[in-house]
């Protein structure tokens, strides 16, 4: 206890002396040391903007067709996209927390979305001991700025099982969605009020509008945590038809709509043995066999209906900056806590009517192999956007490695 006490001061106060060493991993390794100190130029506002099971091959700047995604793109043309960007878990809360203490998930023994999947009867082995919480000794993105005088906000779907405010933010909306359209569930009644018709993401941007509005005149770092684009899955209404009338005016595509794919740890499986598993579309089957459908096509209209009103929200924001005139003093980072949802959050077969299949199955990652909860690339490779005025060249890509350690500097 007392060395972890002592490890806990330590890092308290090495984390002190700048806030750009908040980013200094990530910046220093592609831009070089800039000596630009909070002291000397002045603090920039930071702007996090993360959603929840984004895939990397979702957004129009990473190879889209499907999904409309204007306000990203231009984030990417006018900052600098990375290509080779991670997320250190395939799941959500070891990655966000990842995001916020600069560790891995060994590192905190937070290796699981809290509070975790049971145990199943068909797995070999059962589950490491883990945490199912964010543990206390912990120094947060959030805390350090707090400490260098800003005003720290945290809405969304912040997932670490604690109350924001008690590692560092100032002000938090957070809780689980059970609908994207009013009532949202029980922990939003109060936090974020809203009337029958309103949709969760807007009413959560209006959130954020209004603390940048009010902090305005002071440094601030806004942690928007979209719930969005996470199951249940329900676009806008008026971005759902406009997606159903794009669908219905392109040529059918070809290839399948869903493959069975073997999980990374299960037993290979030959092409004859995954047809006849295709056939017999048997849940206890498919447990037996580690397989596990996952969707091949960009299709879906519900989930573009939610991932073009997220990019709505992203622009509103950067038009709030704009208006106070803090856009060349605010970093904007988007990217996402995991990779997206191709295969069923839950276990679903593919013979249903499609508006059930919609509903469980968000998109394609193709290229890349896999879904959200796998170790493929499909799991894990993220789009990560990051505008710096000043620093980060426009219309710049970054081939290098990075992941979620990486924008919060933490070798202790």
């Amino acid at each position: 206890m007392e060395i972890a006490k002592a490890r806990s001061k330590t890092e308290k106060t090495s984390m002190k002396k700048s806030v750009f060493i908040v980013l200094s991993d990530l910046f220093v390794s592609l831009f070089g040391d800039f000596s630009l100190s909070a002291e000397k130029k002045g603090k920039l506002n930071v702007v996090f903007f993360l959603v929840d099971d984004l895939g990397w091959a979702d957004v129009g700047c990473y190879g889209s067709t499907f999904h409309e995604t204007p306000n990203i793109d231009r984030l990417a043309k006018e900052g600098m996209r990375f290509d080779n960007a991670y997320s250190t878990c395939h799941v959500c809360s070891p990655s966000r927390a990842s995001i916020l203490t600069g560790k891995y998930p060994a590192r905190t023994d937070l290796t699981e979305w809290l509070g975790g999947r049971p145990e199943r009867d068909f797995e070999k082995l059962h589950s490491a001991k883990k945490l199912m919480s964010l543990p206390d000794e912990e120094i947060t993105l959030a805390e350090t700025l707090n400490q260098h005088g800003y005003a720290t906000a945290n809405y969304g779907k912040a997932h670490l099982r604690k109350d924001p405010k008690t590692y560092g933010f100032d002000e938090a909306i957070t809780g689980w969605v059970r609908s994207y359209y009013h009532p949202f569930s029980p922990q939003y009644d109060k936090s974020l009020p809203a009337k029958k018709g309103d949709y969760y993401t807007d009413k959560l941007t209006d959130a954020a509008l209004d603390f940048i509005e009010r902090n305005k005149d002071r440094p601030f770092f806004v942690h928007l945590e979209h719930f969005a684009v996470h199951d249940p899955i329900q676009g806008r209404k008026d971005l759902v038809e406009k997606y159903q009338k794009k669908l219905a005016s392109m040529p059918k595509r070809k290839g399948p709509e869903y493959i069975l794919e073997p999980n990374p740890d299960g037993p290979a499986l030959s092409d004859g043995e995954l047809k006849a598993l295709e056939r017999n579309d048997d849940l206890n089957l498919h447990q037996a066999k580690r397989v596990w459908w996952v969707k091949q096509q960009q299709d879906n209209v519900e989930f573009a209906g939610m991932l073009e009103a997220t990019d709505e929200s992203l622009g509103r924001i950067r038009a709030k900056l704009a208006e106070f005139g803090l856009a060349e003093n605010t970093i904007v980072i988007f990217t996402a806590d995991n990779g997206g949802m191709s295969a069923s959050n839950q276990y679903k077969g593919v013979n249903y009517p499609r508006k059930q299949l919609d509903s469980r199955f968000a998109s394609s990652n193709l290229p890349l192999r896999g879904a959200k909860g796998w170790n493929y690339e499909g799991g894990v490779r993220v789009p990560l956007v990051v505008h710096w005025p000043g620093q980060t060249k426009a219309n710049s890509t970054s081939h290098s490695v990075v992941a979620g350690t990486d924008l919060l500097s933490n070798s202790a």
